[in-house]
């Protein structure tokens, strides 16, 4: 094997690495209300997710389109050790991340990844600034936004037609078991049945979405080999290896960022949470049909607090969107810092681009044994989950 093969295998490598950071980074915008209000357990969430994750890699390919040949000029001299710095970034980004436990958005560390690496590499013409402006930085803004507009108002729809969560405390916060009576109960297993049918169509979105972007990366990689012409679609092999990697990430949980945005954010309802999924899911199958790489953390994080502000008394926890906030912000230059200085050592030849796998491998496995240390479990998130819900039940009950 010669050193273009193997450099091109070790690209693709390390994309499939993102690609299994962005399953279990991103499994809590799927599954991570369901959890908090008992409509599944928490394994079993995950494991639907993943199912739901690969099955929407088949959907479609308009992002993976969007990545190989939309933000990244392909014939601006761009070259397999530029995306494998550009991956560095976003994997490193993704990692920092998940183990403080903050939803952040692994397709803009992607994006920001190949932007900085691009820029360093070739310079600035190298990227099309209208496809970022157009279909990264604009939907970044307004899908948190829309999905955050549309499940308040659905919420409040909701509740003028049904009344106050079933099982719940007449403030939105349903109770996980509730006691009511048996319509309430019933009217409560139907809002979690939702919520199980939303949250389906979430990792649906999110396989659509985020499935896609790792493809295109892959697709530009063999692209700027020359092992296909530009503009070409990702191959059936690159769609399957996506959607396996992203759905076997999943399956490894990601409790940390399930337990923020299941608890950490605001306190939801089955309903809620119904309305939360399903208008996020909205946003982001919409999307991806356009074309746009849009933000899966985004929009279900608006969605989950346009639909806890709907709820009388509803809050959100300023420490908690303050942190989302900044490392949304960040998110972009600090993937686009790392992939530039990577970019120092993958364009050195051979050496260079091994140090900065070997590097990469380094650190994924330091983030890991530095997570085992304050582990957080499948164990630990749904009980945590049901004390907060049964903790706000009781303080309620107990000032009325």
């Amino acid at each position: 094997m010669d050193s273009s093969t193997t450099l091109i295998a070790v690209t693709i490598a390390v994309a499939l690495l993102f690609d299994f950071t962005n399953g279990f980074h991103d499994t809590a915008n799927a599954v991570a209300t369901a959890i908090a209000t008992g409509a599944l357990r928490p394994k079993v969430a995950v494991a639907m997710s993943a199912v739901c994750n690969l099955a929407g890699a088949f959907v479609s390919v308009e992002v993976a389109k969007t990545i190989s040949g939309g933000i990244i000029d392909e014939h601006a001299g761009i070259r397999p050790p530029v995306i494998l710095a550009a991956l560095a970034g976003a994997v490193l980004w993704n990692l920092v991340t998940w183990l403080l436990g903050i939803p952040s958005s692994s397709s803009h560390a992607l994006v920001g990844g190949l932007i900085g690496a691009t820029v360093a590499s070739v310079g600035l013409h190298g990227v099309n600034g209208t496809a970022v402006v157009g279909k990264i930085l604009v939907p970044a803004a307004l899908s948190p936004l829309i999905g955050g507009l549309v499940a308040y108002a659905a919420t409040r729809a909701a509740g003028r037609l049904s009344g106050p969560e079933p099982g719940g405390d007449g403030a939105g916060h349903g109770a996980v078991h509730g006691t009511g009576p048996a319509a309430g109960h019933g009217a409560g297993r139907g809002a979690r049945a939702g919520q199980v049918l939303a949250a389906a169509l979430v990792s649906l979105a999110h396989g659509t979405g985020d499935g896609q972007k790792t493809m295109g990366v892959i697709t530009l990689t063999l692209v700027t080999a020359g092992s296909l012409p530009a503009g070409s679609a990702p191959p059936l092999w690159v769609i399957a290896a996506a959607g396996l990697t992203m759905a076997l990430g999943t399956c490894t949980g990601g409790w940390r960022i399930i337990r923020t945005l299941g608890t950490g954010l605001t306190r939801l309802g089955p309903r809620q949470g119904c309305v939360a999924q399903t208008s996020a899911a909205a946003v982001l199958l919409t999307t991806s049909h356009l074309g746009f790489a849009v933000s899966t953390t985004h929009a279900v994080t608006g969605s989950v607090a346009g639909a806890g502000l709907a709820t009388p008394g509803g809050v959100l926890n300023r420490a908690t969107v303050r942190s989302m906030l900044v490392s949304w912000v960040l998110t972009l230059p600090a993937a686009g810092l790392v992939a530039a200085l990577a970019v120092l050592l993958t364009e050195q030849g051979a050496w260079g681009q091994d140090t900065t796998a070997a590097l990469l491998l380094g650190a994924t496995l330091a983030f890991w044994v530095r997570s085992r240390r304050t582990a957080v479990t499948a164990r630990s998130v749904a009980p945590e989950a049901a004390a907060a819900t049964a903790s706000t039940t009781a303080a309620t009950t107990a000032a009325a």
